[in-house]
């Protein structure tokens, strides 16, 4: 198989490992401490998971930790979305084995979840892993959706367990990915199953993240990879200085990649949903927003600029959020009933029925929204039963409503400038790129830490690696209770116990360094140009993590 010269560097990448996880496996030690509680609705979970609620925070030092030399048989599994540096999170826990003992052996189930439902693995080798240590994708084994809930799905990976005497699994994925972990291990320890589960926090998204998840792996990498294509429209923008970009980037519930790409790049204007839905803005007010200081740039000359919106921009505007949610509720009902919505194939009829079905203020905001944004919010729902926001085009939405407040403007004299916009959207573009060395090193030591704290005898634990903001030399690790993540959210119309979701916190440092300048940036043009990602050299320009994370942690 061919090989560009990158691919073929890569593969030779000594991945960096924190102090804890160096030396003979045998001396890393885990020591507990206080037992937890969940962030919310202690005592509906406490039901939920009774026997694996309230378990202590762990910490991995020296010591002595005789199940790490056993010979195991371990599964890894990839669950959800593509992040850059998974298959370094596969390397760490095969390392790690490996390490303990070389007669252990590490599977990876085919096409994610489902892949350990039907029992189907790869067996990893030293030969299959060389040849993905340090790249992109989750083309190694594969990954996929599937949730392992119904009580059939459950019985089946236990059968397959039995089958293949795997004493373990790791799951690699985002909340909803962990938060199914922790169904596991739960359901393990109640059927008197002898297998762990420990997971490790994967998304693109940065919003997996508490005191003990200072950052999800992924994100660092997909952050770099935009603010290069970011920093490259800018120049262009300064360039010609004809044009307006406005630019979506992916986050539907959280707007931690606009916010870090912004912190990069310095754009114009950055929208950020945590402070719309603060602000409970109208959507007429976020539109004049944008046009304000297109009409500002304007008075100067500048007729360009450049926006950035997070993908679930329209689901922070109080208004259209709540219309969302509530369209998201009867379409799932529906879909569960009779399907009658499912049915109707005119655009007419579907407003119809819909009016019947939803509150009139509801209804109201739905039939004020054009019309192909409102068939955009009736396509196909995602894996939860809610309105597939990406699908959305927010960005070409705030382009036309932008270009209609303009011309009023200019019809009252009060605007003179012009305006020619072009949109983009970049999200596949960030989520199989090579990861930076930050995330190589990073999820190197999230998996080799998830078989330390496998070996210890823990389940129901995501990998936890701090101090991540210092070079990894000064890094600690230890394990988190899933449990302690958890609150109960509205899935399918029904609560159902999930890890919260971090959203930006407006009065944390990175928003207010943003919210500091933006008003200079949005009149100058003072633009930044990270470029591509830089994997040797000195280690202020290839080792550097986000800029989100060094406010946070400094």
């Amino acid at each position: 198989m061919s090989q560009s010269a990158l691919q073929k560097a890569r593969y030779t990448y000594r991945p960096k490992l924190p102090p804890a996880l160096r030396g003979e496996v045998s001396a890393m030690a885990v020591a507990l401490g206080a037992a937890t509680t969940s962030i919310a609705n202690q005592k509906e979970l406490q039901s939920l998971f009774p026997n694996t609620y309230g378990a202590p925070v762990a910490s991995v030092g020296q010591g002595k930790n005789l199940g790490a030399t056993k010979k195991l048989t371990l599964v890894v599994v990839l669950s959800g979305g593509q992040a850059p540096g998974g298959h370094n999170v596969i390397a760490g826990v095969f390392d790690g084995l490996k390490k303990g003992n070389p007669a252990s052996r590490l599977l990876g189930a085919q096409g994610g979840p489902k892949g350990l439902i039907d029992g189907k693995f790869t067996e990893i080798t030293d030969e299959f892993m060389n040849g993905f240590r340090n790249t992109g994708g989750f083309d190694m084994i594969g990954s996929g959706r599937d949730k392992i809930e119904k009580p059939e799905d459950l019985e089946k990976v236990v059968a397959v367990l039995n089958a293949n005497s795997i004493d373990g699994i790791v799951v690699i994925g985002g909340d909803d990915s962990n938060t199914n972990a922790a169904v596991l291990a739960e359901y393990f320890r109640a059927h008197k199953v002898a297998a762990s589960v420990i997971g490790c926090p994967k998304t693109i998204d940065g919003d997996l993240k508490n005191e003990h998840i200072e950052t999800s792996f992924g994100f660092d990498t997909a952050c770099k990879t935009y603010s290069e294509l970011i920093g490259n429209i800018c120049r262009d923008a300064n360039s010609a200085k004809k044009y307006w970009h406005l630019i979506k980037l992916m986050g539907r519930s959280a707007s931690h990649i606009t916010l870090e790409c912004a912190l990069q790049t310095q754009p114009n204007l950055t929208l950020i949903g945590e402070e719309v839905a603060a602000n409970k803005s109208t959507l007429d007010q976020v539109i004049k927003q944008v046009a304000g200081v297109v009409a500002k740039r304007a008075e100067q000359g500048h007729n360009f600029g450049v926006v950035l919106i997070p993908e679930g921009l329209i689901e922070f505007i109080p208004e259209v959020g709540a219309l969302i949610a509530e369209l998201s509720d009867a379409l799932a009902h529906d879909q569960e009933g009779s399907n009658e919505f499912g049915k109707l194939s005119s655009l007419e009829a579907q407003l119809t029925w819909l009016g019947k079905h939803l509150k009139p203020a509801n209804s109201s905001v739905l039939q004020s929204l054009p019309a192909d944004i409102q068939r955009q919010l009736f396509l196909d729902r995602d894996s939860h039963g809610n309105v597939q926001v990406s699908l959305i085009e927010t960005e070409k939405l705030v382009i036309e409503m932008v270009k209609r407040t303009l011309k009023l403007w200019a019809s009252e004299g009060k605007y003179l400038g012009k305006f020619s916009a072009i949109s983009h959207f970049f999200g596949y573009e960030g989520r199989c790129a090579f990861p930076s060395n930050f995330d190589a090193d990073y999820c190197y030591s999230l998996g080799f830490n998830a078989f330390v704290l496998f070996s210890a005898g823990l389940t129901g634990y995501l990998s936890s690696v701090k101090s991540t903001q210092k070079p990894v030399d000064q890094w600690t690790c230890g394990g988190v209770p899933i449990t302690m993540m958890m609150n109960l959210e509205q899935r399918h119309g029904k609560p159902k116990p999930v890890i919260r979701k971090a959203l930006v916190e407006l009065d944390g440092k990175p928003f207010q360094f943003l919210k500091k300048h933006r008003e200079d940036w949005a009149t100058e043009s003072t633009y930044l140009f990270p470029g591509a990602i830089q994997y040797y050299g000195p280690p202020e320009v290839c080792d550097q993590p986000t800029k989100t994370l060094l406010l946070e942690r400094n």
